[in-house]
C-alpha cells in the first residue's frame, strides 16, 4: 500500500506537472487544448509532429504538440454573469 508519505516524495511526471507544459496551467486546460487540437487533427489538419498514423492517434499527437509549445492558444476571460431575480438567462 502507498502512504502519503511515498507520495509527497514522488516527484509528479507528465500531466500531472504542468509546469513542464508551455502555457498550461491546469490540467483543465490542457485537456480542452488537446481536445481542440485533436478535433483538428481528425478534420484533416496535418501534424506539426512526425507521426506515423498508423502507431499514433490523433490524441497522442496533439498531447506531444501541446507538450512542445506548438499549439497556439488564447486565455479569455469571460465577463462575470448577471442573473435577475427570475434565475432564467437574460
Amino acid at each position: 500500500m502507498i502512504s502519503t508519505k511515498d507520495l509527497k516524495e514522488t516527484p509528479l511526471t507528465g500531466v500531472a506537472n504542468e509546469g513542464t507544459w508551455p502555457g498550461i496551467d491546469s490540467r483543465f486546460r490542457l485537456i480542452i487544448v488537446a481536445g481542440l487540437r485533436t478535433k483538428q487533427l481528425l478534420h484533416g489538419s496535418k501534424p506539426r509532429i512526425e507521426a506515423d498514423k498508423g502507431r499514433r492517434r490523433n490524441t497522442s499527437i496533439a498531447l506531444e504538440e501541446v507538450k512542445r509549445g506548438l499549439v497556439n492558444f488564447t486565455k479569455v476571460e469571460k465577463e462575470e454573469v448577471h442573473r435577475g431575480h427570475g434565475g432564467g438567462l437574460e
